[in-house]
């Protein structure tokens, strides 16, 4: 099983954003899609809130498809 790693300049992002930039997702209605067909899972469960916060290291799959947030805080 292969899992793209997708990194930002934060240190969390909300899952429709995160299906967006990973390419899970084409855009951000697709995304809606998913989310609200229980397609998306984030560390092996369903997740049905588009709103939900990712952490580093979780790991979001649409089916066969997975990525996981690497995520690295900006010192100010």
């Amino acid at each position: 099983m292969r899992i793209t790693e997708v990194e930002i300049d934060d240190d969390m992002i909300r899952l429709g954003q995160f299906l967006k930039l990973s390419g899970l997702a084409e855009n951000g209605v697709h995304a809606k899609e998913l989310i609200e067909d229980e397609e998306v899972t984030v560390n092996g469960r369903v997740e049905t809130r588009r709103g939900a916060q990712l952490h580093d290291g979780d790991v979001v799959a649409v089916g066969k498809d997975r990525a996981r947030l690497i995520a690295r805080e900006l010192s100010t």
